[in-house]
């Protein structure tokens, strides 16, 4: 996916067709001069539908085709012939994608399967015809009902990535690169801030053949919970991992301090991702020798921190297996 071609929210607009009218009709035939009612009813308006597609990694297809319209329901005819629905229409999304309403920005659902197929906005119902409108008292009346009018709503769709793995950390921590050495994904690297302008996923093997997937989440800088920096278009692609992996570089200044910041702006964006299995991994540790290592993790050592280089290709099995054990440990919510 390259920067231009990821998209991450879209709002469109979901029109659903109207309800056909129901008939008002009077059996006529050679036998039957004046016969009773037999209109049939309209038929329904099309539904705009949502369903998952493990095809579509992006909404960029939604960018451009922001209206989405549905058919409308053919009118009933005698011999209580009911009209035809109209077409409905299919929206297709990636997993992960949420759907809020377009007013009050709430949550409406979550598409998280293959093939799973929501209503978004419901076509109107087709009207009855005059068949059964028919009594005792009024054996031949002469109306039926109209067709229910469409719904014309916005909603936002808005795509997190389903991932195992979540890398969290500030820019140029190491989280690119280490994703492109244990996957075959190829994020843009260099060495200036926000060289990410989009989440890369990557699928890394593991031992006996077992694989686990990895999102390489845009830099978090202080404040991003507030929507400094990339901020909040990005946050919310980590709220599904099950497991995040902090990465501080070894040169940093003070690791703790970038690792409690790093907490903090995800506790003010969302207080449950504290809730998730997470580990914290000292990246560019090929710059240390045996005994910086060691006063590192001295003090550190309550947060048991792994050393691993990404260039001297340093301590990735057992950052892995690490890794593994967690996923296998985390609870999904």
């Amino acid at each position: 996916m390259s920067g231009e071609n990821f998209v991450d929210y879209v709002k469109i607009c979901c029109r659903s067709g109207r309800g056909g009218p129901g008939s008002s009709h009077f059996m006529r035939n050679r036998m039957t001069a004046k016969g009773g009612p037999d209109g049939g009813d309209g038929g329904r308006g099309g539904h705009v539908i949502i369903r998952g597609n493990t095809q579509h990694w992006t909404l960029l297809h939604l960018k451009y085709a922001r209206h989405v319209i549905a058919g409308h329901g053919d009118t009933g005819r005698g011999q209580h012939k009911h009209g035809a629905d109209g077409d409905d229409v299919y929206v297709d999304v990636p997993l992960g994608t949420v759907v809020r309403d377009g007013e009050t920005e709430e949550v409406l659902m979550e598409i998280l399967d293959e093939g799973q197929e929501v209503i978004l906005t419901r076509g109107g119902k087709g009207g009855r015809g005059n068949d059964h409108f028919k009594s005792s008292v009024r054996q031949s009346p002469t109306y039926s009902q109209p067709g229910e009018p469409g719904l014309e709503e916005w909603k936002i769709l808005e795509l997190k990535l389903l991932a195992d793995v979540g890398l969290v950390g500030f820019p140029n921590a190491g989280k690119s690169t280490l994703l492109s050495v244990v996957s075959a994904a190829k994020p843009e690297i260099a060495n200036y801030p926000f060289t990410t302008l989009k989440p890369n996923l990557g699928i890394v093997a593991y031992r006996d053949e077992r694989s686990f997937v990895m999102a390489d989440i845009p830099g978090i800088i202080e404040g991003a919970a507030e929507g400094k920096g990339l901020g909040l278009r990005f946050l919310r692609h980590i709220e599904r991992n099950p497991v995040l992996l902090f990465i501080v570089p070894a040169d940093s200044n003070d690791i703790a301090a970038e690792y409690q910041t790093l907490l903090g702006e995800l506790e003010k964006f969302n207080p449950d991702l504290l809730k998730k299995n997470r580990l914290l991994a000292i990246s560019k540790s090929d710059m240390l020798d045996e005994e910086l290592k060691q006063a590192i993790h001295d003090e550190i050592r309550d947060l048991n921190p792994l050393f691993f280089s990404s260039v001297a290709q340093m301590g990735l099995v057992e950052l892995k297996d690490a890794l593994w054990k967690s996923m296998d440990e985390a609870t999904v919510w």
